[in-house]
């Protein structure tokens, strides 16, 4: 029990510490786990597990929240693929450089070299989507792609796995096909549920059970399958809220996974150099590779500099691979411990770069050369807004209302945005004039103030924080322009009101004034 005490009050006090500095408070738990692990205390019983339930949940929401199609961007498997082959080679040179220098030779050769190389090729998955959440983004074209990419990585790590263990997967894996047609009548029963703990004890059941535990069984790796079973019920009405109620379980499992990533090796001070010098050399090189293949995929320079910062460190899975080689001999025991300080070390780095990615991304861009907006990735041009009167931001039956009355009463040109890519091609083939945006990304809002602005803007969103953040997107744009919006409660239409929206329309009143007066105009059987 002391044990378990002393490491949940360094993790607390470091990581509130962390948190006070202006930096995430995983960096907090990351130094807890160097500090516990160079005074020799061991993880206490239990914690390797919590740890590992905590990457469950984290994958499972994941697929809770990411759209499947964004795998099928060249941007997303072109980047991934070539990126991952090109710094396996560079990270080949590095280590065998280092090796040279520090040990005089390394003792595998080539073989050695290749394991880690292609080892310290991943991104962690972990870290960059605390960071998106932290900053919520990881529903920006940015997170996203970052997100996509990493799946990618994890994939084929999961496939070196798989193809390095010392028995295949159990034919019967084929038989996890059937969770397609198992999880209709878990998604029905996803329906029926309260708001309260039962929500949260289903998507644990969900990520350790269906997920976890049925893939671990049948010889494929547990966290592919929690990553599976977020993505089948991704498309559920009540997949966000299944996520925002697995959040504090699910943070308070990861602080353990950090402090276990920081606890994993005691390194001597030429291990702990050697480290360094991986990070130093790769790390870099990790950045520039992914601006560079960015850009050449047709991403603009904002959003690969933001993609790339996200991505430029060190994956849990680079120790993973790095342990599968080891025990296969080809990778010597001290590279392990090497491998294991490089990867929190990274984290560190990763962590407090991504702080100021604002400003890192404002000063890059500005230095990188200026790109074809034609050959820019559709969903990330620039929107022109040139041709309307009116953007409305949020096409759900209000925006499609206010958007049709606007066009034919007002004999304005307005503009839809959704986020809701289905959306946006169902109402493109009805004929209104929409974009696919979502208005709570920062990087939105780079994108529609670059193509120009309109005079009116009607905000139309259903959450009010969206209407919020819409409105101080505005107004730190300078926008001048009418603004109006919706509301859904008295609070926020006085809220609304106070921040300086023009005209705020209750849409419960609003629909019961429409009553009253269809019903006034209903004739009487006596007239």
């Amino acid at each position: 029990m002391q044990d378990i005490v002393l490491t949940i009050l360094t993790a607390a006090a470091l990581g509130t510490l962390a948190h006070t500095l202006r930096v995430p408070p995983l960096v907090g738990f990351l130094i807890a786990g160097f500090l516990l692990g160079g005074v020799g205390l061991e993880p206490f019983a239990g914690l390797p597990q919590l740890a590992e339930i905590g990457v469950v949940l984290l994958l499972f929401t994941i697929g809770l929240k990411f759209d499947l199609r964004s795998l099928l961007r060249p941007e997303t498997y072109g980047t991934a693929t070539i990126h991952l082959v090109l710094l396996t080679l560079i990270g080949m040179g590095t280590v065998g450089l280092l090796a040279a220098v520090a040990l005089g030779s390394l003792e595998g050769g080539w073989r050695e070299a290749a394991v880690l190389g292609f080892a310290l090729s991943f991104s962690s998955t972990v870290l960059c989507v605390k960071v998106l959440e932290d900053r919520s983004d990881d529903g920006s074209f940015y997170g996203q792609t970052a997100i996509a990419i990493l799946v990618t990585q994890d994939i084929i790590a999961v496939a070196f796995l798989t193809a390095s263990a010392s028995e295949p997967p159990s034919p019967w894996a084929l038989l996890l096909v059937l969770l397609i047609p198992a999880s209709w009548p878990l998604r029905r029963v996803l329906n029926h549920l309260g708001h309260g703990e039962l929500l949260v004890l289903f998507g644990v059941v969900m990520a350790l059970g269906p997920g976890y535990f049925a893939f671990s069984a049948l010889g494929v790796k547990g966290d592919l399958g929690a990553l599976v079973m977020g993505l089948l019920f991704s498309t559920h009405p009540r997949a966000i809220e299944l996520s925002k109620a697995l959040f504090s379980v699910r943070e308070l499992f990861l602080v353990g996974f950090f402090v276990m990533i920081g606890m994993t090796a005691t390194p001597t001070w030429v291990d702990l150099l050697l480290a360094v010098g991986l990070c130093v050399v790769l790390l870099p090189i990790t950045f520039v590779g992914f601006v560079v293949l960015g850009r050449m995929f047709g991403l603009r320079n904002r959003t690969t500099i933001r993609t790339s910062l996200v991505l430029s460190n060190f994956s849990e899975f680079s120790i993973i691979v790095t342990a599968v080689g080891a025990a296969g001999g080809l990778v010597s025991q001290r590279w392990l411990t090497i491998v294991a300080v490089a990867v929190p070390l990274s984290m560190v780095v990763s962590s407090l770069v991504n702080t100021r990615s604002l400003n890192l991304t404002d000063a890059l861009s500005n230095r990188l050369p200026e790109q074809d907006v034609s050959r820019l990735r559709l969903a990330d041009r620039p929107i022109d807004t040139s041709d309307a009167d009116v953007v409305v931001l949020g096409m759900g039956r209000v925006g499609r209302a206010a958007y049709t009355r606007l066009a034919e009463a007002g004999g304005l040109k307005p503009l839809g945005v959704d986020n809701d890519h289905l959306v946006v091609l169902r109402l493109k083939s009805e004929g209104y004039n929409v974009v696919e945006g979502d208005a709570t990304d920062h990087e939105f809002w780079r994108r529609i103030v670059a193509g120009g602005f309109v005079r009116t803007v009607l905000l139309a969103m259903p959450i009010h924080d969206s209407n919020m953040f819409a409105l101080a997107q505005l107004r730190a744009a300078g926008f001048d322009g009418r603004i109006s919006a919706v509301a859904q409660h008295q609070d926020h239409l006085e809220h609304l009101s106070r921040e300086g929206v023009g005209a705020v329309v209750n849409i419960y009143g609003g629909a019961g004034a429409a009553l009253a007066d269809a019903t006034l105009e209903l004739p009487l059987d006596d007239e």
